[in-house]
């Protein structure tokens, strides 16, 4: 690595059938491999967050399964089981290069909850900032399927973005993307580089392409959006590679690097939260004029564009808009409950504060996507 090489802030995701065996155990083999190159990255001086899978896989053989479980209460006992002897491989393997590690088991109901996302923000930052390697993992423990972020792809893409990381790596069995399945098309053509997830994209993604892991290509287009709308450039290659982790922060793997534009406004940690984390409670209709003010002219929501008011919620909750069409164009922080917008639709003497600010507003349009990813 040439001494000019700007350091980084980089966080890695690594999937389950990249640390395990055939057979489901850990792979000391491909954990000192995934070790050794991490701490390259830290002995250049690069900033690193691993977000691991791998709990369940490692577990379940443990815990008397002949295959990974189905059902929750299985996956959760392998989890308890396997998190540990994970943790455990990594930290004695950092250690040995002088390096600690240590354990963030996150559920989603921590980053839809605005003071526990500071509150993890403020921790991987501390970690970070004393050369700490923080290991990231969903607790699949105690994490119900309608409070999981999904898999570990979107988990990575919200930990990147709410530590503003440079770049982040997604390892997996794949090499990239495709403009056609590689597995059933022999003409299909890596893409080096992805300025805009399209329509196109997001159809070819597939499922999952290992029994071992939950996330297939769908799952990384989705977190890769999420990453792009924070500005974040993201890696996606093959793990298992010689030296891939340095040449994809040199930017010289072969793989695919989705990047944005450099003209593209990217979220504030207040946005990222709003668009990605907080979970709507309701929603408000607009007229076309009020969705022209907010959208194009950068101006508040007055009640007065509002024409109608969706679910219960209280002052400061979060709260799709929607247009008269029904389309959503954004998200925003509410100032008055759900019963006070109703009754200020009643009233001809509509209030001239704002509804929603402007800097608590989120447009789909700022980075073509769905804010609800």
């Amino acid at each position: 690595m040439s001494p000019d090489t700007k350091k980084q802030r980089v966080v890695i995701k690594i999937g389950s059938s990249s640390l395990t065996s055939l057979h489901g155990e850990i792979s000391r083999r491909k954990l000192e491999k995934l070790a050794d190159e991490i701490v390259l990255l830290k002995d250049a001086g690069h900033e690193v967050v691993l977000v691991s899978s791998g709990a369940v896989a490692a577990g379940y053989r443990k815990l008397g399964c002949l295959n990974r479980p189905d059902t929750l209460p299985e996956k959760q006992a392998a989890a308890s089981i396997g998190q540990g002897l994970l943790i455990e491989a990594y930290s004695k393997m950092f250690l040995s290069h002088g390096y600690v590690a240590s354990q963030i088991l996150i559920t989603r109901s921590d980053f839809s909850d605005e003071d526990r996302y500071k509150n993890v923000r403020n921790t991987l930052n501390v970690l970070l900032d004393r050369g700490i390697i923080p290991i990231v993992n969903e607790n699949d423990t105690v994490t119900v399927d309608r409070l999981k972020f999904g898999d570990n792809d979107t988990l990575s893409a919200k930990v990147a973005g709410l530590v503003d990381s440079d770049q982040l790596i997604i390892l997996s069995d794949i090499d990239g993307l495709y403009n056609a399945d590689p597995r059933k098309d022999k003409d299909a053509v890596l893409l080096e580089k992805v300025y805009e997830i399209t329509p196109e994209i997001e159809a070819a993604a597939g499922g999952s392409g290992s029994s071992v892991g939950t996330g297939g290509m769908k799952s990384k287009i989705d977190a890769v959006k999420i990453a792009m709308a924070s500005g974040i450039t993201t890696y996606l290659g093959k793990a298992g590679v010689a030296n891939v982790l340095i040449d994809a922060v040199n930017e010289q793997a072969k793989g695919t690097y989705f990047k944005t534009e450099p003209n593209m406004v990217n979220l504030n940690q207040k946005k990222k939260w709003i668009a990605f984390n907080s979970g709507p409670e309701g929603e408000v209709t607009i007229d076309q004029i009020a969705k022209g003010r907010i959208i194009d002219r950068d101006k508040n929501l007055l009640a007065a564009g509002i024409t109608g008011v969706s679910g219960q919620f209280d002052k400061g909750a979060v709260i799709r808009i929607i247009d008269t069409f029904g389309k959503e164009i954004g998200l925003g922080v509410v100032n008055f409950s759900s019963d006070e917008l109703e009754q200020l639709n009643d009233n001809e003497n509509t209030l001239k504060s704002a509804v929603v600010k402007t800097e608590d507003f989120v447009c789909n349009l700022e980075f073509s996507m769905p804010v609800g990813v």
